[in-house]
């Protein structure tokens, strides 16, 4: 941690500086008030900085506070929820799958001084990190679990950060996969039921026909009961 206890670190040099900043300030009062006090809201911290240095006891505000003209600067740190969307990414799955995933991230800063201090940019570090989480968290999944799961998922990335699975889409490949093996089973299931009942059968006979007619071809059809082609069938065997 970069964050120092003590402030009365500043030197020979760095006193007298301070000084002369109080100085000037007493002798152009009351015009040098107005860039001294400053307002920080209720959802705000502020990190002030004494020639370089962390004043001790950390983030002031809410209310107001005083900096010294050429000696000080502040940095105003939000307190509040953030959220953020994580841009859609190619996850391979345990199974070996390629989904795109994308999320929202919710976060909120708990400690101003450190954010500012040990951390170059708390926003960014949080995005890339929202990222590599989600990646690594649904690589250890299977694309069922990834599609089923998605509170559990949200759980298990909560130990780095609180986050919801927004969106999981398939490639159009695995989409086209699944549908034909969904297809496969409907047939094979309808298949089943026909093979077992002889009014399904003349029931699907008689939509081929109607199907047959609303098409615009050239097909000649000559329809015939059914009961007199399993006959032909049967003396064929």
């Amino acid at each position: 941690s970069f964050v120092e206890d003590d402030d009365s670190g500043l030197g020979f040099c760095g006193s007298i500086l301070v000084l002369i900043s109080i100085f000037l300030t007493l002798i152009t009062f009351p015009i040098s008030i107005w860039m001294c006090l400053k307002v920080i809201k209720e959802y705000e911290r502020v990190i002030i900085f004494r020639l370089g240095r962390i004043l001790k006891g950390g983030a002031k505000g809410p209310g107001l506070f005083f900096v010294l003209p050429c000696t000080d600067s502040y940095i105003k740190v939000d307190m509040r929820t953030i959220s953020f969307d994580i841009p859609p990414q190619e996850i391979l799955t345990k199974d070996s799958v390629t989904v795109n995933v994308d999320g929202v991230v919710y976060y909120r800063v708990h400690n101003a001084t450190l954010a500012v201090a040990n951390v170059t940019n708390a926003d960014s570090a949080t995005r890339l990190l929202a990222q590599t989480t989600l990646r690594n968290v649904l690589g250890t999944k299977n694309l069922s679990e990834i599609l089923s799961d998605r509170e559990e998922i949200a759980r298990s990335m909560q130990l780095s950060l609180r986050a919801e699975l927004s969106v999981t889409r398939l490639p159009r490949q695995v989409i086209a996969a699944e549908g034909e093996m969904n297809a496969s089973k409907a047939l094979k299931e309808a298949s089943m039921v026909i093979t077992e009942s002889p009014a399904a059968l003349q029931l699907r006979y008689l939509q081929t026909l109607t199907t047959i007619a609303a098409e615009k071809n050239s097909t000649i059809v000559f329809p015939l009961p059914i009961n007199i082609l399993q006959g032909l069938l049967g003396g064929t065997e």
